[in-house]
């Protein structure tokens, strides 16, 4: 009886192509929006976590104020960090491996008459070891060169690329405002980015430079603290927020006016967000569903009145209420699964398109395609229930009579 209905259901769908076209459309377009939506949710949340983990491992970061950073520097009205913490952490938190102070600007950087806006960093080695970024070409800086804040520099390969041409720049020179640097390494592609910012896009000096001729104070933004392992993060976090607090002459009522923050965190942080947000684009497109839902009940309610007449003849030959509502089932889980196959090879390649365009990686999830696909089924049958069991209680000897 099942492979008969599903024989006539094609059947009838065949014979007003045009219309069931247009009447599975509303489901191909809530099941496409639902794998694409879904697809470059998870892409962007695997992104936000490669970036995350592009940071460094075993990684703290410490900087001032609690919320309202300016651009430059600490919160508004908080004290800057300095040096001397980053020192004192070195030397008074245990197992801690790496402590590297670092102080950060956006600036524009001149080079052979081609101008980049790109972001400077003044530090030390230690940041690029506590980063895990090694450098592919030229050197580190000296010990001599952080101590005398000489004009030297190490940039990422994304500045190569747009000052030089990806061609070599070792030994050329660079301008940041009234600072001539020279270029004495260049930093292994990271091939990614952070938060949005290009990685590679970087130019990094010496601190001291940094401090005299470009921010002109002393002052620090950030401190990286790298852990011995990952065992130790906790731990490490809670000694460095202790000798913060008495570093900062902080008394025991008085809320922290620093943060540490801790890489894992801000990942599960993130992981949580960009799923919530995931699921409320997969909830917004799962109303294009039920758009399409109400279109099929409409069609199939439109169906049953021109075919009145074809109802009664098998109601009135023997046919049983049971078996007209089983094809009327069919009929509209029929439309709604072949609207949910159309939909899903357009949701993967809209998702394929939008990643590719986006930068994220495109990671079609198999448990997604099958659900949207199952709740694309279940629309037409629910939708279908009320027009299939208007037919099934058709009084035969009315329908025989209906033009």
């Amino acid at each position: 009886m099942l492979l008969e209905s599903i024989r006539l259901a094609f059947g009838a769908i065949w014979r007003n192509a045009l219309r069931s076209l247009l009447t599975v459309l509303g489901v191909t377009i809530g099941v496409a929006a639902v794998i694409t939506m879904v697809t470059l949710g998870q892409g962007t949340t695997a992104e936000v976590g490669e970036s995350v983990a592009s940071l460094g491992s075993n990684l703290l970061m410490v900087r001032p104020g609690q919320f309202s950073q300016t651009p430059g520097g600490g919160g508004v009205g908080v004290a800057s960090l300095e040096e001397a913490d980053a020192e004192a952490i070195a030397r008074q938190v245990d197992s801690v491996r790496i402590v590297a102070p670092t102080d950060s600007r956006s600036l524009t950087a001149l080079a052979g008459g081609v101008d980049l806006f790109t972001t400077v960093i003044g530090t030390d080695n230690r940041y690029l070891d506590a980063r895990e970024w090694k450098v592919a070409e030229g050197r580190l800086f000296e010990e001599g060169e952080v101590l005398a804040g000489a004009s030297v520099c190490i940039v990422g390969a994304g500045v190569v690329d747009e000052l030089f041409g990806g061609g070599s720049a070792l030994g050329e020179s660079i301008r940041l405002r009234r600072l001539v640097c020279q270029i004495v390494g260049v930093l292994e592609r990271k091939g990614g980015s952070a938060f949005g910012a290009n990685e590679d896009d970087v130019i990094i000096v010496p601190l001291r430079t940094f401090q005299r001729r470009i921010s002109g104070n002393t002052g620090v933004t950030l401190i990286y603290v790298a852990a011995q392992d990952e065992a130790a993060i906790t731990q490490v976090k809670d000694d460095v927020t202790a000798l913060m607090r008495e570093r900062r002459h902080l008394a025991t009522n008085e809320e922290n006016d620093f943060m540490v923050m801790d890489m894992r965190q801000i990942a599960s942080m993130l992981d949580t967000v960009m799923g919530v947000l995931t699921g409320l684009l997969g909830a917004v497109a799962g109303i294009s569903l039920v758009v399409g839902g109400i279109g099929i009940m409409n069609i199939m309610l439109a169906s049953v009145t021109e075919r009145t007449r074809e109802i009664g003849i098998r109601l009135a030959i023997g046919a049983r209420e049971s078996q007209v509502l089983l094809q009327f089932l069919v009929e509209a889980t029929v439309l709604s699964g072949i609207g949910g196959l159309i939909g899903i090879v357009l949701g993967l390649a809209l998702a394929a398109l939008g990643a590719a365009y986006l930068g994220v990686p495109f990671t079609p999830d198999l448990l997604v395609v099958l659900l949207a696909f199952g709740f694309s089924c279940l629309v037409g049958i629910g939708f279908g229930y009320f027009p299939a069991r208007r037919a099934a209680r058709l009084d035969p000897i009315e329908a025989l009579r209906h033009e």
